[in-house]
């Protein structure tokens, strides 16, 4: 399959409007589209993203103001990372959120790009990622994958030093985002299954993707931790998965500060088509093409469950508003704007 990265990632959130509040105004993502759940229309679905909402800086919400609160585990995702390229953007990160209160892990070295960690109002682990070093630093790029590498042990967890670690940030306040710190795609997506084996078969012979490197959890080395991306894996294509034995996990419980699914790009119907057939001969369960106005979108399940979307990388968000005006009204598919008066006097405005 012609896979080129992440498409996005969609969570669910308890209240829109506190939603765009830390998105927005504290991580300086560009809200590209407000619309609602085309499933659910009496709530928001929010996308954030770069100026023009490109495939791979995407990340999206679902309001459910009435859900109950999920969680990470076996089928779930763990978190996800956002991509800036060097560790001093990464240490200017640090202080400025610091400083708007949310508490940071990190910075820790994870070999091949460093990161700090923190959550959003719901309660989503989120990470801040280094673009480099990247995956050669250890393995050229055609034997990418090949080995198990394991971490190095003063990484690890119980041997690191985390009083130098917490006390590392940058030296001076930061009391607003520069441009070197702007957020604009996606580094990578983890999430949790029972059986690496199994999980890689899935990836690399059912979607086409290359296991890029083998190794250990950082904060557990007894779970495996294996990365799959394009061929040399840039920042923005990299899904990562651990693994643990069912009897020594928890189940992830969908709901509030939890992925709802992520979705993988394609560069049009046509080969989307192509993954869909694929995959029916494959075995797997598929959905038929679904209008999503902005993408078009199939659907169906990692072995551990999963949610996994392949969406088309057009029409994209300019259809409906112009590329300055994204995000600044409510917008709704055709089949949906004959009830506009009914949808939006049931949704809280925004701001």
């Amino acid at each position: 399959m012609t896979l080129l990265g992440i498409h996005h990632i969609s969570l669910v959130c308890r209240d829109a409007r506190r939603n765009l509040a830390f998105y927005r105004d504290i991580l300086g993502w560009k809200l590209v589209k407000q619309t609602v759940n085309f499933d659910a229309v009496d709530t928001y679905h929010l996308y954030y993203g770069d100026e023009s909402g490109r495939p791979g800086s995407l990340i999206t919400f679902f309001e459910w103001p009435r859900a109950r609160q999920g969680q990470w585990g076996l089928g779930a995702t763990h978190h996800f990372a956002m991509c800036t390229e060097s560790y001093d953007s990464l240490l200017k990160w640090k202080r400025y959120l610091s400083a708007k209160g949310c508490e940071i892990e990190g910075p820790y070295e994870r070999t091949y790009f460093t990161s700090i960690y923190f959550t959003d109002p719901d309660g989503v682990i989120l990470e801040i990622a280094t673009a480099g070093p990247g995956w050669t630093l250890d393995e050229p790029l055609e034997a990418l994958g090949e080995k198990m590498l394991e971490p190095p042990r003063e990484w690890t967890v119980g041997n690191r030093d985390e009083e130098k670690i917490a006390a590392t940030t940058w030296a001076e306040p930061v009391p607003e985002i520069t441009p070197e710190m702007q957020l604009t795609k996606l580094h990578h997506i983890t999430a949790m299954g029972t059986n690496i084996e199994r999980t890689t078969e899935f990836f690399v012979e059912r979607l086409g993707l290359r296991l890029v490197k083998r190794t250990l959890n950082f904060d557990n080395p007894e779970s495996p931790h294996y990365y799959y991306a394009t061929y040399d894996g840039p920042p923005g294509t990299i899904l990562t998965y651990f693994a643990y034995p069912e009897n020594k996990q928890r189940w992830g419980q969908l709901g509030i500060g939890q992925t709802h699914h992520y979705a993988l790009a394609v560069a049009d119907e046509a080969t989307q088509l192509e993954c869909r057939e694929r995959l029916l001969q494959a075995g797997l369960q598929v959905s038929p093409v679904m209008d999503r106005k902005y993408f078009r979108s199939i659907y169906f399940n990692d072995p551990d469950g999963h949610i996994v979307e392949i969406a088309t990388n057009g029409p994209g968000f300019a259809v409906d508003e112009s590329t300055q005006s994204l995000g600044g009204s409510l917008q709704l598919p055709p089949w949906l704007e004959s009830d506009r008066v009914q949808i939006e006097s049931g949704l809280q405005p925004l701001e």
